[in-house]
């Protein structure tokens, strides 16, 4: 049955039936924009590093996991301000591990009472099939269909990779901020040099977050949003974190037909901050798995070129 499962979540990501598998999911969304959205790098005034790391499904064989860096940060030339980053991922699920590397740059104007982000990211992608973990477990679906032998799949490890590339917008004021942007541009195709490959469709991403101070000014409500679509399906998430005193907070989140998210967490000191997400499953899926763990390390800091101390704070709005 576990190899079953296996197979099972392999065939349903060539098939597209899930919702963009090979976008990395984290329920953190919120405290690494720039792996969503290219035009939030340099978006916080300071030089931010973000480390996530994801355990899926925990209790469902083959599951995965996914790993996401991010650094980014603000540029300003004469009168006009930029930002650049990096960010990289690492998705294992089943027996594919995909890969992604991309370079961003954002071009910034004051506009009103916040700033306007335009956005560009260009790297690769990489997507590796693990084809000889499929021919050493000889596996039968049905009464007829034999995985180890079909020649649409690759019996050896198999890897390809292609250009992509993707744009974003983004305005932050001083209470909220929102985004939009539009990934795999160039819709790249993955072949494994057989008669397989993966095609990769576009991903609009939508995220808006604000922040509301309370009568007690030491807690700071920030509720927040994520939206992507492939225009073939959606997801939607909604929720909330409860700050108190710029040093801790907790929240809830909803994936719709997906999971509630549960998260904690806290700024250290010197701009480095933890957070944990814990996903229960509000589907089928509770019935084989109790949730997947999830937790973000994130540092910020400022430099300043002068004779001055180097200034250490934390992000303002995550």
């Amino acid at each position: 049955m576990k190899k079953k499962l296996g197979i099972f979540l392999f065939l349903t990501f060539i098939s597209g039936a899930v919702f963009s598998q090979f976008d990395a999911r984290f329920s953190q969304y919120m405290f690494n924009n720039t792996a969503y959205n290219p035009a939030a790098v340099g978006e916080s005034g300071m030089i931010d590093l973000a480390l996530q790391h994801r355990l899926n499904w925990v209790g469902i064989p083959n599951a995965g996991n996914t790993t996401a860096l991010s650094l980014n940060s603000p540029l300003k030339m004469e009168n006009s301000l930029h930002g650049l980053g990096l960010s990289v991922t690492m998705d294992e699920f089943g027996f594919l591990i995909n890969q992604s590397f991309h370079v961003q740059y954002a071009y910034k104007k004051r506009l009103g009472e916040g700033v306007l982000s335009l956005g560009l990211q260009a790297g690769f992608v990489s997507v590796t099939f693990t084809g000889d973990s499929v021919a050493n477990h000889p596996i039968t679906i049905g009464e007829s269909h034999n995985i180890s032998s079909d020649p649409e799949i690759p019996s050896t490890s198999v890897v390809g990779n292609n250009f992509d590339a993707g744009v974003g917008v983004w305005y932050a004021a001083k209470n909220w901020y929102s985004g939009l942007s539009y990934l795999h541009l160039t819709q790249p195709t993955i072949d494994w040099g057989t008669n397989s490959q993966v095609d990769l469709f576009g991903v609009l991403n939508f995220t808006a977050g604000y922040q509301q101070k309370l009568l007690n000014p030491k807690y700071e409500l920030k509720p927040s949003m994520f939206v992507k679509s492939d225009f073939r399906s959606f997801q939607i998430e909604v929720g909330s974190r409860l700050e108190y005193d710029n040093k801790f907070w907790g929240g809830m989140t909803y994936r719709l037909q997906d999971a509630v998210v549960l998260m904690a967490g806290m700024n250290i000191a010197g701009g480095l901050s933890v957070g944990y997400a814990f996903d229960i499953p509000a589907n089928r899926l509770i019935t084989a798995s109790w949730g997947s763990h999830e937790v973000v390390l994130a540092y910020s800091f400022e430099y300043v070129f002068t004779k001055s101390k180097t200034k250490y704070k934390s992000i303002r709005i995550l």
